[in-house]
């Protein structure tokens, strides 16, 4: 069986060495001067002291990658997604699509899953998500993730086929759930971030992961998650594991930002993308997300960290909801 990978980014590179201990895969990424490199050398700049095993193939041809692939896992950047892909699916049929990676759509306002659905009306679509980092998959330790597809695909067969000694999955028939869990807890691992930064205290930073949650729940639930995903691994277990590492991009570009230093422009940080996009929506559905919209007015330079953090303890006293 042949598993195509999009993405030879840290993520896309760690599934591609997990899975090829069951299956062929081919690696696809959009550097025609670096994926010749990593094809002669085996090895990655994204993950230091991993080596490629011989049959995950390197290219930076796209169709060339997803010519007789039985399963398509796109760990391309949410932003990327849509331009990326819209060419290439016209020619897909039938083959399984699953999206691998976790936001807002800035334009669309759609998540990981949503997105592929849309570019992919009649196609196989699902989403793989959870509570992971790429260095730990791909060196084998034991990681447990979701895989969230709607009810009518072969959900069971899916999970039986990208499933590893190492790479545990559960299957969720919460798509919805699952990408918006995925997505918004990276908004609170930058808060985080920003509250350890910013020497506010390990206190500050277990509020921001409850009401964060909260908050998370909130969103989800109006658009017909499932409370129990938002509970479990695509959902807490995200949360817990991006807002209390600093192997969490997001988590480290809010430290970055409560340090008051530059981050790096070329890490991607899908929470800053996803903070954006949801400034238009929370207004439009009149949910309320104080963290959220204080984490879009950090990012977008609005305010300081000290305004925001005045902004977010002299609300309304209220219930604990």
């Amino acid at each position: 069986m042949k598993v195509c990978i999009l993405g030879a980014g840290a993520f896309g590179t760690a599934l591609a060495v997990a899975l090829s201990s069951k299956h062929d895969i081919s690696l696809w990424g959009r550097s025609a001067t670096l994926m010749p490199e990593v094809a002669k050398s085996r090895k990655s700049s994204r993950l230091p002291g991993i080596v490629l095993n011989s049959n995950i193939h390197v290219t930076s041809e796209i169709r060339n990658a997803t010519e007789g692939a039985d399963f398509i896992l796109s760990a391309i950047p949410l932003q990327a997604t849509h331009n990326t892909l819209t060419a290439l699916l016209p020619d897909l049929v039938d083959v399984p699509l699953i999206g691998c990676s976790k936001g807002v759509d800035l334009q669309s306002g759609q998540g990981g899953y949503s997105i592929l659905k849309n570019l992919y009306p009649l196609g196989p679509v699902g989403l793989l998500t959870g509570p992971s980092f790429a260095d730990d998959i791909a060196r084998g330790l034991p990681t447990a993730l979701t895989l969230a597809a709607d009810p009518k695909e072969a959900i069971s067969v899916w999970q039986a086929e990208l499933s590893t000694n190492t790479l545990r999955l559960y299957a969720s028939h919460d798509p919805v759930g699952a990408e918006l869990g995925g997505a918004l807890k990276n908004v609170i691992a930058i808060a985080c971030g920003v509250a350890i930064g910013a020497g506010l205290g390990e206190s500050a930073r277990a509020a921001l992961i409850t009401r964060g949650n909260t908050e998370i729940g909130r969103f989800a639930i109006s658009r017909g998650a499932r409370i129990e995903t938002l509970a479990g691994l695509s959902g807490f277990g995200d949360l817990c594991l991006t807002c209390t590492s600093e192997k969490s991009r997001n988590y480290q570009y809010g430290l970055a930002l409560g340090h008051g230093n530059r981050f790096d422009s070329d890490i991607t940080v899908e929470g800053f993308g996803t903070a954006m996009a949801m400034q238009n929506i929370i207004q439009d559905a009149e949910i309320e997300m104080p963290i959220t919209k204080a984490v879009a007015d950090l990012c977008s330079g609005r305010l300081t960290v000290s305004e925001t953090l005045t902004n977010l303890m002299t609300r309304p006293l209220r219930e604990e909801l």
